[in-house]
């Protein structure tokens, strides 16, 4: 019993040690030779200091334009659009990914024809031992060197479809590249042009606000005036004072918002925000909805017209192809294959082993040429279903293809029918907005007027003012979106091919 209470005792003994306690008793009794290290704790999570890093100048140097830019030329929306396609990284992107897919193409197309590789390989041989018969021991050592120069011809002659699959593939895949390419311009045409009606926008927002300023000011000088003559009160000049205040507001913003727009536009043309240019303004023309189509005849139009869906197809047709690629994996292969060779020195060789490209080099032996050529059929038994699990995936990429065509198809629907209903409500707030600024027009002119003759008040013509202002704001943004919306929807149907008109 005692030595049971004993035990016990011994065993929890070092539970009831606290941790630092049992940290310097493990110290204490550690070697000098033990690789237990005292607990380090991790630095704080928060270090004192900065995390500013330090400059690099070759990492921040701006790129010099291609084109030469001028300040003195009023550049339109076709040349805006010229310095965007030659400038923009995107179309640069675009058109370089299409070139490998092409070289691709051409990859797959080369397998059609034969492989050939040259060698020469120099060899050394040693033998050093000794030979017993007959209780005669007799010692052999020899050094001999060799050369081989070899030519090897592979050429895969028939396959049943699997090169031609191949090909097939790559091309569909070329054909999407180039129309993603084709597309990537259309996203570069479309971003330049709606930057382009945002400055339009914002340069004719300014305009109305200077515009608005003169106004302010020219009712705060008729309350003056008729303060000065004894006929306005103090009120009144406040009033106004306070009107002039809300123009000079608006006009500041108006200005940062026309900047923000400009340097927006050089942005999408892949042009540095600190160039200077100038802009050629917007042309004003009538606008109409009786060029419109039928919604279901532009979805059935574009549908057939639109990259992403062009493209979508063709990735299908590839994935189909690539079906029919992992298929054919499972047909016979008939080859031919040769080497000719060279062999000089004494080198004791029947073969020289593959490497790399190099097939085996057979047949040589002794200083003479040498050559074989081998006709062969390679068939396919067991493989632990390696090619069906090749032939199933290759299938599910032919269902994902399908579906996502099908997802972009709806996608380019929605898009399209949203474009068109925007374009139409652009349009007929365009015919609103020019009612309405020429009603407020007329409403601010009369009722200046009646308040600089003494039978007017200084409310209506503030009044009047201020919703003289926000009808040409409004008119100002209704004709731009217009012309956004126009472009909206060329390029949401694939038509945008240029600079919209």
């Amino acid at each position: 019993m005692n030595k049971i209470l004993f035990v016990l005792v011994a065993l929890l003994l070092p539970l009831t040690v606290s941790p630092i306690h049992s940290q310097s008793m493990e110290q204490g009794l550690s070697s000098p030779k033990s690789d237990v290290r005292p607990l380090s704790l991790p630095d704080a999570p928060f270090p004192q200091g900065d995390f500013v890093l330090p400059p690099n100048p070759d990492a921040g140097r701006i790129r010099v334009p291609r084109t030469a830019l001028s300040k003195d030329h009023e550049y339109d929306l076709v040349e805006l659009i010229d310095i965007a396609e030659r400038e923009d990284p995107e179309t640069r992107v675009a058109w370089e990914r299409a070139r490998n897919v092409a070289i691709g193409e051409g990859m797959a197309a080369s397998t059609y024809l034969p492989v050939i590789t040259a060698n020469v390989l120099g060899g050394y041989q040693g033998v050093n031992g000794q030979n017993s018969s007959l209780g005669a021991t007799v010692h052999n050592s020899a050094n001999v060197f060799g050369s081989v120069e070899a030519v090897s011809v592979e050429w895969l002659l028939f396959d049943f479809g699997g090169r031609k699959n191949i090909v097939g593939a790559a091309k569909k895949l070329t054909n999407a590249s180039n129309i993603a390419f084709t597309g990537a311009h259309q996203q570069v045409i479309y971003t330049v042009s709606i930057a382009y009606y945002a400055y339009a926008a914002a340069i004719e927002r300014h305009q109305t606000a200077i515009k608005a300023m003169t106004n302010a000011k020219a009712i705060e000088a008729a309350a003056e005036a008729r303060y000065n003559h004894d006929q306005g009160t103090v009120i009144e000049v406040a009033q106004t004072r306070n009107l002039t205040a809300q123009a000079q507001f608006s006009m500041v913003n108006a200005q940062g918002a026309k900047q923000q727009a400009y340097a927006a536009l050089l942005a999408a043309m892949g042009v540095s925000p600190l160039e200077t240019i100038r802009i050629a303004p917007v042309t004003h023309r009538s606008l109409s909805t009786e060029d419109l189509a039928p919604v279901d005849q532009i979805v059935r139009d574009a549908l057939a017209r639109r990259p992403d869906v062009l493209a979508g197809y063709s990735t299908l047709q590839a994935s189909q192809a690539s079906v029919k690629v992992a298929e054919a994996q499972n047909r016979p292969k008939i080859f031919l294959s040769g080497t000719g060779a060279y062999v000089s020195g004494q080198l004791g060789l029947t073969a020289v082993p593959s490497f790399g490209e190099q097939l085996p080099t057979l047949n040589i032996t002794g200083n003479q040429w040498n050559g074989t050529v081998l006709v062969g059929m390679s068939i396919p038994i067991f493989d632990a279903h390696r090619r069906a699990n090749a032939i199933r995936q290759a299938k599910n990429d032919e269902d994902k293809a399908a579906a996502t065509l099908d997802q972009v198809r709806l996608i380019a629907m929605r898009e399209i029918v949203s474009a068109q209903i925007t374009l139409r409500t652009s349009l007929a707030a365009n015919d609103a907005a020019l009612a309405l600024k020429a009603a407020a027009q007329t409403s601010y002119d009369a009722t200046l007027d009646a308040y600089k003759q003494g039978v007017g008040t200084v409310t209506a013509s503030v009044d009047a003012e201020t919703h003289l202002f926000q009808a040409e704001l409004a008119e100002d943004d209704a004709y731009t979106s217009a012309l956004s919306a126009a472009a909206t929807i060329a390029f949401a149907t694939g038509t945008l091919g240029a600079a919209p008109r």
